[in-house]
C-alpha cells in the first residue's frame, strides 16, 4: 500500500516551504539548529516563535518542535508570517480570468512575492486569499514601485507554457513613464546596453561588452519640463527601463534608485514612481487566440 504524501496545506494565503535535510558531518543536533545555520537572516527568535506555533511539520505533517532531531534524507514544512508589516493602502484589480490565467492591474508599492519584510502585503498572498487557489504562481514580474498588468498562472500543469511564451518574447509589453523633457533627444530612439548587477547589489548598470537590453521610446506628450514616454521593451532585465531611461539622462520621477539611491520610509507612499505596465498582447500558446490587455492606472504630466 503506497502511502499519500503530505500536502500542507496553505494558511491565511501563505502556502508551506520545502527544506530538504541532507547528509551533514557533523550533523545538526535538531532541526530547529539546522534552520537557523541555512537561513541566517531569520532570527532565532522566529524560529523558535514558528515551532510554539505549530508553524514546522516534518514529511509525514507531523508538527515539529524546537527539540526536534535533525533526520537526514529527509525534509520539513515551514510556513513564513511576519509580527509586523506595514499595509499597502492600495488595491488590485481582476481585469480578466479563464481557466489558465488570471490577469491582474497591480497598483504602486505592492510587492508580487513575499520577500523581506512583506508577506501579507503581496500580490500573491493577497490573491490567493481571494481565489483560494494555492497554485497561483506569477508568470513574470513587475517592481514593488511599478504598476500595471501582470499574469499569474492558476495552474501548474500548464505554467510552464505560458513562461516560455515570455522565455521566447512572444509576448508584447508597453510602458508608460513620466521623465523629464529634453530637446536634444529625437524620437523613436532605440537603446540598447548591456546591464549587469550595480552597487548596491539591488541595482543595475550600463557596462561595456555584448548588448543584453533593448528599448524602443517613443514621445507621447509633453510640456516644459515633463514628458510621458511609451517604452516597448525586447528583452526583459532587472530595472530595465529605468536603467535605460536614467541613461539618456532623463531618469524616470520618482525613481528612488536612480540616477542615485534614495532611502524612503517604508510607509511612504507619497511619490510613486512614475512607470506603468500599460498594455501587454500574446497569442494565448493553448486557445490560439489572440489576447490584450490594458490597465486602468493612468498617468499624467
Amino acid at each position: 500500500m503506497t502511502r499519500t504524501e503530505f500536502i500542507p496545506p496553505m494558511i491565511d494565503g501563505v502556502s508551506a516551504s520545502k527544506v530538504f535535510l541532507p547528509k551533514i558531518t557533523p550533523a545538526p543536533n535538531c532541526v530547529f539548529q539546522y534552520l537557523c545555520q541555512q537561513f541566517p537572516h531569520i532570527a532565532k527568535d522566529e524560529w523558535l516563535q514558528r515551532f510554539a506555533d505549530g508553524l514546522i511539520y516534518d514529511a509525514a505533517g507531523n508538527g515539529l518542535t524546537a527539540h526536534a532531531p535533525y533526520t537526514e534524507n529527509s525534509h520539513v514544512f515551514y510556513y513564513r508570517f511576519l509580527a509586523h508589516e506595514i499595509h499597502v493602502p492600495f488595491e488590485h484589480e481582476v481585469l480578466f480570468e479563464n481557466e489558465h490565467l488570471l490577469v491582474i492591474d497591480k497598483p504602486h508599492f505592492l510587492t508580487i512575492s513575499p520577500t523581506g519584510q512583506y508577506v501579507q502585503e503581496t500580490l500573491l498572498v493577497r490573491l490567493k486569499k481571494q481565489t483560494s487557489n494555492e497554485f497561483l504562481t506569477p508568470i513574470h514580474r513587475l517592481d514593488r514601485e511599478t504598476a500595471g498588468v501582470v499574469l499569474f498562472s492558476k495552474q501548474a500543469c500548464t505554467r510552464a507554457i505560458y513562461q516560455e511564451m515570455f522565455a521566447r518574447r512572444e509576448v508584447k509589453k508597453t510602458y508608460h513613464a513620466i521623465a523629464p523633457f529634453h530637446t536634444n533627444l529625437t524620437f523613436p530612439c532605440y537603446t540598447r546596453y548591456r546591464m549587469e548587477k550595480g552597487q548596491p547589489f539591488y541595482t543595475m548598470q550600463v557596462v561595456e561588452g555584448t548588448i543584453n537590453s533593448e528599448t524602443e521610446i517613443n514621445l507621447i506628450e509633453h510640456d516644459a519640463a515633463w514628458a510621458k514616454y511609451e517604452l516597448r521593451p525586447t528583452t526583459g532585465k532587472q530595472h530595465q527601463l529605468r536603467v535605460h531611461l536614467n541613461s539618456l539622462g532623463i531618469a524616470i520621477k520618482n525613481d528612488p534608485f536612480y540616477p542615485t539611491v534614495q532611502h524612503k520610509r517604508e510607509d511612504d507612499f507619497s511619490a510613486p514612481l512614475q512607470l506603468l505596465a500599460k498594455h501587454i498582447a500574446f497569442v494565448d500558446p493553448l486557445s490560439q487566440q489572440e489576447m490584450a490587455f490594458s490597465s486602468h492606472f493612468d498617468l499624467t504630466l
